[in-house]
């Protein structure tokens, strides 16, 4: 698929690639002394320290622990140490105090996003929808944090963030959709069993390809006795074959350009390109979505069989929803990918609209160019910020005391040299884990799904989330299960203040909804 591997690496957001920097020396022990710990729990111990955050003005007492949890291979050797913190709450009941475990994407992404952008309780403050600049930059307690619902575990896959691949343990050992599954079931499991969370409600939370991850984990959690009590999909990608063809009629075909419209037309919408534009996104949008799955469809299900009075009719209609002319739509042949419509929205203006958030824009160096530049705006305002705060945000706030270098993002080690991603699932690729979701909502019927998505990402659009999820063929009452947010922000819905105010109040609501509260 056209441009499928440069899709991937960016699905999370990741920033330049950090290289490790070398550990400590360890001493060697004389002959009779008593043999070393095991190496793999590694040389930084847990750093623990105590804190307050005020949300919704209530102050919030928690613990927070900075560490690793090492996972071994079935002769119980060490294969990784995974690096995680956890925050929980004081005077709390472990045994019934929830907890939710929370990872980007990638696959090759640290967490580094979710844990200094989102729900955690501290944020880091970069610009909205554009350019944030040098430092310094300002880290500060953040009042949309989820701890007063639940204790969080942020989570960085292994081999990133200060974690890493040690002992009997292969980069194929971790480096695939149900390896790394595996993996993070393992890490869940054993920090269960550490801290006596086996009763706790569990929530997991995913963000972009942790999606996909959480799809599956969820069923793997639930095949070894772990049920969970609910599921947040944050920019979801749940089908590849479905939403990602863009032209190959193997691997999606023109589905891609029918689930890709809605952001499109969202993106026009934001940049003032639709005429008589409405006030409001969401009733701009409905029609859309209905042009979308239904005259859309048809013309492109027709071809070459679709006559010219129709034809006129949908490049009409396409170049008043996505704001371009109605001669590129006609020479696009009805079909305008969304690298393309990056390029084509502003070109007049020599800008080009981002891709992970359509609200972010850059200009253009080639400005007669299909395709934008290699790099995405919204990257390049927000990876200073982000990788700065967690470098001081852990090693001075917390205390975690390494001569590690924090791993924003492992792309460089996964797909250097040669290397790939695994993206077989069950025996088959491109993956879906919708049906492993649909059989842990079957299996689990009072498991709760949340899936938001931002109006304006085109890295994982939502109208693909909304088609997917439609389309589990789980019973209705349990498709009654799933909730919805949308929010006028892009694939890290957080970057927007306003709407992470709004999508902390939906997920307190079905957090207590979840929870039978």
């Amino acid at each position: 698929m056209k441009k499928f591997a440069a899709f991937l690496l960016f699905l999370a957001l990741g920033a330049p690639l950090v290289p490790a920097g070398a550990a400590r020396p360890r001493p060697v022990p004389p002959a009779a002394a008593t043999p070393p710990p095991d190496a793999s729990e590694g040389e930084t111990p847990d750093a623990v320290t105590q804190h307050t955050v005020v949300i919704d003005g209530q102050p919030i007492v928690y613990t927070a622990r900075a560490g690793t949890i090492t996972v071994r291979n079935d002769k119980e050797q060490p294969t990784a140490r995974v690096f995680y913190t956890a925050y929980t709450l004081d005077g709390s009941d472990p045994g019934s105090r929830p907890v939710t475990f929370l990872y980007n994407g990638g696959p090759g992404s640290s967490t580094m996003w979710l844990r200094m952008g989102s729900l955690g309780p501290v944020r880091v403050l970069a610009a909205n929808a554009a350019p944030t600049g040098p430092p310094p930059y300002r880290i500060t307690s953040n009042p949309y944090s989820l701890l007063d619902k639940s204790d969080l575990v942020f989570i960085d896959m292994p081999d990133s963030g200060f974690g890493r691949i040690v002992g009997a343990g292969t980069p194929k050992m971790f480096f695939g959709v149900d390896q790394d599954v595996a993996a993070f079931a393992q890490f869940i499991q054993r920090y269960i069993t550490k801290f006596g969370r086996w009763n706790s409600p569990k929530f997991l939370f995913g963000e972009s390809y942790g999606t996909t991850r959480s799809a599956a984990l969820a069923s793997t959690l639930m095949n070894q006795g772990i049920a969970l009590n609910g599921v947040v999909l944050l920019s979801s990608i749940l089908n590849f074959g479905l939403d990602f063809g863009n032209g190959d009629p193997v691997a999606g075909g023109d589905w891609a350009y029918v689930l890709y419209l809605p952001t499109e037309a969202a993106a026009a919408w934001y940049h003032g390109k639709i005429r008589n534009k409405p006030a409001d996104l969401a009733a701009f949008l409905q029609p859309v979505e209905q042009f979308a799955l239904g005259e859309y469809l048809d013309a492109l299900y027709k071809g070459g069989n679709l006559s010219a009075s129709e034809r006129n009719d949908v490049v009409h209609k396409l170049s008043a929803y996505l704001g371009v002319s109605e001669q590129y739509v006609r020479e696009s042949n009805l079909r305008i990918p969304y690298w393309r419509f990056e390029q084509q929205l502003l070109r007049a203006q020599g800008i080009v609209v981002g891709r992970l958030d359509a609200r972010y824009q850059t200009y253009a160096l080639d400005r007669a160019a299909d395709e934008g530049p290699a790099w995405d705006p919204t990257d390049s305002s927000i990876d200073a910020p982000y990788t700065t705060a967690i470098n001081q945000y852990l090693r001075s706030d917390l205390k975690y005391d390494t001569s590690l270098q924090y791993r924003p993002n492992i792309y460089g080690i996964i797909y250097g040299n040669g290397g790939s991603w695994d993206f077989t699932h069950n025996r088959r690729e491109p993956p879906n884990v919708a049906p492993d979701l649909a059989e842990t909502m079957t299996q689990n019927p009072s498991l709760r799904v949340f899936s938001a998505n931002g109006y304006y990402d085109f890295a994982t659009p939502y109208f693909a989330t909304v088609y997917t999820l439609q389309h589990l063929s789980v019973a209705p009452a349990l498709q009654k299960n799933i909730t919805f947010g949308f929010y006028q922000s892009g694939h890290m819905v957080y970057l927007n203040e306003s709407a992470l105010a709004q999508f902390k109040s939906d997920l307190a609501r079905w957090y207590d909804s979840a929870l039978g509260r």
